[in-house]
């Protein structure tokens, strides 16, 4: 197991997973796997799938509510995991406007990180 200090940080480019509308259930588990992400762990099916259509790195945990099945999509970066989206999935596939948001945060993200170095 890592140190603290060697953890890498959330730098959330969304609202924070909240109960409600998650349990509090949900938000454990959704806690439980950000903290092994940040640890540097590699989460897997099912709890994990590499997200293409967004990016490189870009990636959706999965953690499965009462009513709900609730998505995180994040990317892993070297200093940090980068927190894109919170939402409540209803169909197979990823809403088009899910995609386009989270792209549309990686750039706005990258450019400010590009200009501080």
């Amino acid at each position: 197991m890592t140190e603290l200090s060697e953890d890498k940080p959330l730098m959330w480019l969304v609202d924070k997973v909240k109960s409600p509308p998650l349990s509090l259930e949900a938000r454990l588990e959704a806690g439980f796997l950000l903290r092994r992400l940040q640890q540097g762990d590699a989460v897997h099916m099912p709890h994990s799938r590499p997200m293409p259509a967004i990016g490189r790195r870009c990636h959706e945990l999965r953690v499965q509510d009462r009513h709900d099945t609730w998505r995180i999509v994040y990317r892993v970066d070297v200093d940090a995991i980068v927190i894109l989206e919170v939402f409540s999935k209803k169909t197979q596939a990823t809403p088009d406007r899910v995609v386009k948001t989270c792209k549309q945060r990686l750039t706005a993200y990258d450019d400010v990180s590009r200009r501080k170095t």
